[in-house]
């Protein structure tokens, strides 16, 4: 068998910094005239398995039929109805019986398979930033086609009851919100907003997978401009026109990132990631993640919990110990 290096993708980057964590939460079964409002403490990933419904969030509506995956931001309150003009119920109504699969209703018209995605600390912003408040996949198009397929999948396993399918359906969940966000970046192309915009382009995108390949490089913004094949002038300006930010910002803003998930992690100090992102000192790396995250790294550390705290001190280099 030949193993070879996996080509640098920046969203998959990006997922595992952040802690992404998809969890297959709940099953509703729906008939008859229903409204059932949701107030999410997490982003929430919805998929209609069966019959077709309405969405309303604020003052949008949305048409729901079988195959449509919808991504909800979090803690956005959103509606489910057979009928708009409906007044809708606290949603927990249909959950009395079991938490994890709802009935309301009469009948069973319509069938959603429910799940949230959670985020690392300070890192959900870097994901929702760059989606629309609500997400509507729908199950025609063509970039959905991996979804139905999922959707599937999902379904089966959550009817089997076979052992491990929770943890199954979790991981296939985790499938389809990559599939949603990938399905949603296509469709906006040049309108997408953030790196992901960028992504679209050759150019720009051959920059952002520069730096994310080597991301302890001190990167100027002449070698960024050689990537890219441009003048420094013209890619400095449809850079920051396109990402949002200079080159030279988003470089050091992936390092900082890198630094922080190694900071929650627990194993190394402060000094040691600092030196292996390419930060010449322990303080130009503290001023800069104090500017980024608005507290020193130390203080970071500290709120990932008292786990994170004493395994960076055990693994410190005693030279090092007290940054």
């Amino acid at each position: 068998m030949i193993i070879q290096n996996a080509p640098v993708d920046p969203l998959s980057d990006l997922l595992e910094m952040v802690h992404a964590k998809p969890a297959c939460s709940v099953r509703l079964e729906a008939g008859g005239a229903w409204s059932l409002r949701f107030r999410p403490q997490s982003c929430k990933f919805n998929a209609v398995r069966k019959g077709e419904c309405w969405l309303v969030v604020g003052n949008d509506q949305r048409h729901l039929r079988a195959g449509d995956c919808v991504v909800i931001k979090e803690c956005a309150e959103f509606v489910l109805t057979s009928d708009p003009a409906l007044e809708p119920v606290d949603a927990a109504l249909a959950f009395g019986d079991d938490a994890l699969a709802g009935r309301y209703g009469v009948g069973h018209d319509v069938d959603l398979l429910g799940g949230s995605v959670t985020f690392g600390p300070d890192g959900a912003s870097q994901i929702l930033d760059l989606l629309p408040s609500t997400l509507v996949i729908e199950g025609a198009a063509t970039a959905a086609a991996p979804l139905g397929w999922l959707l599937d999948q999902l379904d089966s396993e959550w009817r089997s009851g076979k052992a491990g399918s929770r943890a199954a359906c979790d991981d296939i969940l985790r499938l389809m919100f990559v599939h949603a966000l990938r399905a949603d970046f296509e469709s906006r192309g040049e309108n997408a907003l953030g790196w992901i915009g960028g992504l679209s382009d050759p150019p720009l995108a051959a920059v952002i997978r520069a730096i994310h390949a080597d991301p302890a490089r001190l990167w100027r913004l002449e070698d960024l401009a050689d990537v890219a094949g441009q003048s420094r002038s013209t890619f400095a300006a449809r850079f920051r026109a396109r990402v949002g930010a200079t080159p030279v910002e988003y470089a050091t803003g992936w390092r900082l990132t890198i630094a922080a998930s190694r900071l929650r992690a627990g194993r190394e100090s402060a000094s040691s990631i600092a030196r292996s992102i390419g930060f010449l000192s322990d303080s130009a790396f503290g001023a800069a993640f104090k500017r980024k995250f608005g507290v020193s790294p130390g203080q970071y550390r500290a709120k990932a919990g008292p786990r994170a705290t004493s395994e960076a001190v055990l693994t410190a280099d005693p030279e090092t110990a007290a940054a």
